[in-house]
């Protein structure tokens, strides 16, 4: 899959293909359909496909601290498109220039000039342009002078109920990670590169993996069973902190992982980890002996949880 970094590296070989367009914030099932719809439509009309995004995400933009908390960083939705089929997405530095942007001028400047579009995919809920004014009544008229045709997707529905980034966030808000994962079409996860740490865990004995999520804020917090993609073929067993190490004085969250039965050095190399049940919450503890004692446990607890969700798996393990 190929990454075009804003409109400046755009080419005039990016032109001509089917596009959409959202923020595709975690992925889910809703966003699924519609890049299962955009993928027969590029295969209808003979052309690559277009995910159009950006970054920071709009919200985060206007309202940085009243912001949803970010379900997936970019390399991580990158990983997960490229995983779906999508052939190029196109990611829009979200500045003052495009926040101000009227909506014809995206159509026009985005779409059509930048991307050549045949045909263009949104979901039921998309607005766009300047104060949130373009829809898709002005993007079928627009279609109709420009030479592209458009789809609105209707609401993919779960059990009844919308499936939306909201309500991945509320189901990880109350620790129901089976309910996030029935939303995302698999578990819940954060990407991220190992850097170095302060190295305690490994003068304890638990020495642990320093995953750089990016985002300060993330979803969950805690103590968890997981499973780590990008350290071997298929998926690693593993504890997982998440949290600010109160124990260690620790003041930022930090995402630490401790990979059971294994020494290798993975500095630097891209993890994914997903998050497969929650074991407690992050608490301070007296002495380091309280503290491996309950590492102890957390582990011999996660093994026990990760050996039965292996009779239940409902997804490719071997995915990398």
């Amino acid at each position: 899959m190929e990454l075009i970094r804003g409109r400046i590296n755009l080419r005039p070989r990016h032109r001509g293909c089917v596009a959409t367009i959202g923020n595709f914030d975690g992925v889910h099932l809703g966003h699924q359909a519609v890049l299962g719809e955009l993928i027969a439509r590029g295969r209808e009309f003979g052309v690559p496909t277009t995910v159009v995004t950006f970054e920071p995400q709009p919200l985060e933009f206007f309202a940085a601290d009243q912001a949803p908390l970010r379900l997936t960083q970019l390399r991580g939705k990158l990983d997960m498109l490229a995983k779906v089929g999508i052939d190029r997405v196109l990611c829009l530095p979200f500045n003052r220039r495009l926040a101000g942007m009227l909506a014809e001028e995206f159509i026009s400047e985005v779409l059509v000039e930048g991307l050549g579009i045949r045909h263009l995919i949104i979901g039921d809920d998309f607005r766009f342009g300047a104060g949130g004014y373009g829809d898709f009544e002005q993007l079928l008229n627009a279609g109709r002078q420009h030479g592209y045709t458009a789809l609105e997707m209707p609401t993919f529905l779960l059990d009844g109920e919308r499936v939306s980034s909201t309500r991945v966030r509320e189901a990880l808000g109350r620790d129901d990670l089976l309910a996030a994962e029935r939303l995302l079409g698999r578990p819940y996860a954060i990407f991220g590169a190992v850097r170095h740490g302060d190295k305690r865990g490994r003068t304890i004995g638990f020495p642990t993996a320093n995953i750089d999520t990016w985002h300060k804020v993330v979803p969950v917090r805690g103590v968890y069973a997981v499973q780590v993609a990008g350290v071997a073929d298929g998926l690693w067993p593993g504890v997982a902190n998440i949290g600010q190490r109160p124990t260690f004085g620790g003041k930022e969250a930090r995402l630490e992982v401790y990979l059971f039965d294994f020494n290798r050095d993975i500095y630097h190399r891209q993890l994914r980890v997903d998050f497969r049940a929650k074991l407690r919450d992050e608490h301070h503890f007296d002495s380091i002996d309280d503290l491996k004692a309950q590492i102890t446990a957390d582990t011999a607890t996660a093994r026990h949880v990760l050996d039965e969700l292996q009779d239940q798996v409902s997804w490719n393990p071997n995915a990398g």
